[in-house]
């Protein structure tokens, strides 16, 4: 796999991880009580986007080593995956 192939696959990776790390410990406005006037109830009070960058980054980090491990050692194969589920290998 090329350099722009693996830079592209952790690219969409950690932002499929970010949108599945953007709700944890977002408390709304609503839910704290002070909702300030001309925004969205729901708007959260503290996002905290700096510790969920660095969240996302290590989860995708980890989650995309052991996946690129799997196949860079050939513990998983295309060809297994099509078996797998009823297609023909090449």
């Amino acid at each position: 796999m090329s350099w722009v192939t693996v830079a592209a696959i952790y690219f969409i990776s950690w932002w499929v991880v970010l949108f599945a790390v953007l709700p944890f410990g977002v408390r709304s406005q609503q839910e704290s009580g002070s909702v300030e006037e001309g925004t969205d109830p729901g708007a959260p009070v503290l996002p905290r986007l700096l510790s969920k960058i660095i969240w996302t980054t290590v989860v995708t980090t980890v989650l995309f080593v052991g996946f690129y491990s799997l196949f860079a050692f050939r513990i998983v194969t295309f060809e297994g995956i099509a078996n797998m589920f009823g297609m023909p290998g090449r």
